[in-house]
């Protein structure tokens, strides 16, 4: 395996960054100890700021390109410098998936007013598009204004519900709580099982800590039942986990030792 890449059966799985994001650990997660933090998780810690990574994942299968969530595009962005640095052709993509419509999600949809992967029709969960399109949120998400209506408007945008079949090996499954329609991808080839978690979880600290729950999370409590449906089934399948805000690339499993539960790197 290369640091950036594992396979699943028949599929491999590309680990891209754009760049990173900067929070005290308290704040991120308000119901955190910071004394649990610095014991535990020190390696996390920059003094008492995280940086969550702004991660996407291409999945390749049978010569298809898939990209999974789009980042930030911020004065650092990194992605598209990522692609080309990992020999990933943008327009070679066939498909963006946003696992939901958080600005660090969707930040490389569109560049300079232009998909930015010009050859991909993109997927959006029907539930975040009602809900951040709706008159009470649109007014307060110009990223959902600047990077998604547009590729409605311009009928390359595919609205989604349930558990969706993308491929026979590749499925978007619901994980909500995290925004109304958050979903999660679940993959199967040849015997094999990955997950990509999208925003289901933000920190390795969470698969011990799984009831801290991020201060954007829409629906904490649901955010919090969902993670730990979620973690309960990873560990209990032993399935590879794909986690874009993890440290890079991103990849490993739930394990559990002697009561506790852990995130450990693939």
């Amino acid at each position: 395996m290369s640091k950036y890449k594992v396979n699943v059966g028949d599929i491999e799985l590309i680990s891209l960054t754009d760049g990173k994001g900067a929070g005290e650990a308290t704040e991120i997660f308000p119901t955190s100890d910071l004394n649990i933090w610095e014991s535990e998780y020190k390696e996390l810690l920059d003094g008492k700021v995280i940086h969550p990574r702004f991660g996407s994942f291409v999945i390749s299968l049978k010569g298809k390109l898939i990209v999974v969530d789009t980042g930030l595009n911020g004065p650092d962005g990194e992605l598209l410098d990522d692609m080309k640095t990992k020999g990933i052709d943008r327009n070679q993509i066939g498909m963006v998936i946003n696992t939901h419509l958080h600005p660090d999600h969707v930040g490389w949809n569109l560049s300079n007013g232009q998909p930015t992967f010009p050859n991909a029709r993109y997927l959006v969960p029907k539930h975040d598009w009602d809900y951040w399109t709706g008159p009470k949120i649109i007014n307060d998400a110009p990223w959902v204004t600047d990077s998604v209506i547009p590729l409605h408007e311009g009928r390359i945008l595919d609205l989604i519900e349930g558990e969706y079949d993308i491929t026979p090996e590749i499925k978007a499954v619901p994980t909500p709580g995290h925004t109304p329609g958050h979903i999660s991808i679940s993959i199967t080839s040849n015997g094999y099982h990955g997950f990509i978690l999208g925003d289901v979880a933000h920190s390795p600290a969470q698969a011990e800590y799984t009831d801290w729950s991020p201060a954007f999370d829409v629906d904490p409590d649901l955010a919090r039942d969902t993670r730990h449906k979620v973690f309960d089934k990873l560990e209990r399948e032993n399935i590879l986990v794909a986690a874009g805000h993890f440290p890079k690339p991103g990849f490993g499993r739930i394990k559990s030792s002697k009561g506790r539960r852990y995130w450990i790197i693939e």
